[in-house]
């Protein structure tokens, strides 16, 4: 089998908070993961031991690695994008980054946040839906970034549904309209071990700590919406990340 995904990230325990289900199935599965993170979260509200921003920024990326080998990632890095501020970045040039990405590593499956800004609203968040849905339309097209390698098409592109929303010392969310599922992951014997790989980010403790009642509640899914795939066919029928895709 050589199927491959991709997850695209803002920050360092994003890939196990909101895809780590995702990643730890498919692993089992026999499939290439990997994850590209944008920011190495040095503006993170939660900051563990850390006295200063460089020094938390060098302690989430040894967690990130850490977490990257427990979900068995086939490769991973984090990128030097400031966290808190991909908002001020060009959105063509943060599409030509992921685009590059895309077309070296040839994932078929492709998996980011929804516009909202997943389940803290973070802007970040939805500053990489917007560059990951750019770049997974663009990577397949010569006009696009001829320098950035050989064309390469995906074939579906995920958003996370989140189950719930909660907004750090903020009462937003309460009414936001949210991205709907139209695939629900059973994540079965890995709920668990989901969440051990989340507090891997030991930094991120204070995050677990203050949403744990939400996590327990909902830990059993994770909840994705195509919103482009190459084998057009019903959602409803659309009943696994990798229904419908071809092997190249």
């Amino acid at each position: 089998m050589s199927f491959r995904m991709m997850c695209f990230t803002a920050h360092p325990d994003d890939e196990s908070g909101a895809f780590g289900g995702a990643l730890l199935i498919a692993h089992e599965e026999g499939v290439e993961t990997g994850v590209v993170c944008l920011t190495d979260g040095a503006a993170g509200s939660f900051r563990g031991v850390a006295s200063s921003a460089e020094e938390l920024a060098q302690l989430r990326r040894v967690e990130f690695e850490t977490a990257s080998r427990a979900l068995g990632l086939t490769h991973s890095e984090v990128l030097d994008y400031p966290d808190g501020k991909l908002y001020e970045q060009d959105l063509y040039a943060l599409a030509r980054v992921l685009v590059c990405r895309i077309r070296k590593y040839r994932p078929q499956v492709v998996l980011t946040f929804g516009g909202e800004g997943g389940v803290n609203l973070h802007r970040d968040h939805t500053i990489i839906s917007l560059a990951t849905t750019a770049a997974f339309h663009w990577a397949g097209r010569e006009q696009f970034f001829p320098e950035e390698g050989a064309p390469y098409a995906p074939q579906k592109l995920y958003y996370s549904s989140t189950p719930f929303v909660s907004v750090y010392q903020s009462s937003e969310g309460a009414n936001v309209a949210r991205t709907p599922w139209s695939l629900s992951l059973d994540l079965g014997k890995w709920k668990e071990k989901k969440f051990e790989i989340f507090k891997l980010h030991h930094t991120q403790l204070g995050v677990y700590d203050r949403v744990r009642a939400f996590i327990e509640e909902t830990m059993a899914y994770e909840r994705y919406l195509l919103v482009a795939s190459r084998d057009q066919r019903p959602l409803a029928e659309d009943d696994s990340l990798f229904t419908g895709v071809i092997e190249d």
